[in-house]
């Protein structure tokens, strides 16, 4: 994700990012970031990333704490997912089921509504540009789809 704080530090080369103290605490006054370890705590740190992914221009604070959110999540969801033991496909349908995506919201992406079909009920195999489309799509790593 390329944001205007990444663009603005290269820009100006190894300048320390200075944030505002009062925006910043209160920022995190109200959200209260801490270690996620339900998925109730999840779901609402899921909320929060998506709402301030929504917004456009993010000040330097809340691009902190979108960043310290996605960290906190990540960590998360990788001691308590074993997406690396599932399949491209169970990881598909796990995608899917979790945002609520229909096969007809994947037609145009991986392809035509036979092709998507085939592919959702498991009778064709992802290929590497399907893959790429997923991750893309998904906003994951397009190797979570392909079989090795």
């Amino acid at each position: 994700m390329s944001s205007p704080i990444l663009n603005m530090i290269q820009e100006v080369g190894e300048m320390p990012l200075t944030l505002n103290k009062l925006e910043y605490g209160a920022l995190l006054a109200d959200i209260q970031p801490r270690i996620i370890t339900t998925e109730a705590e999840n779901d609402r740190a899921l909320s929060i990333v998506e709402s301030l992914l929504s917004e456009q221009n993010l000040s330097p604070e809340k691009e902190q704490i979108l960043r310290l959110l996605v960290s906190l999540i990540e960590t998360f969801e990788d001691e308590h997912y074993q997406l690396a033991s599932s399949t491209p496909h169970s990881i598909l349908l796990h995608l899917m089921e979790e945002r609520e995506i229909r096969q007809t919201d994947l037609v145009g992406i991986i392809g035509s509504r036979g092709v998507v079909s085939e592919v959702v009920n498991g009778k064709r195999a992802i290929s590497k540009s399907q893959a790429k489309a997923l991750g893309k799509f998904f906003h994951v790593d397009p190797s979570l789809f392909i079989s090795f």
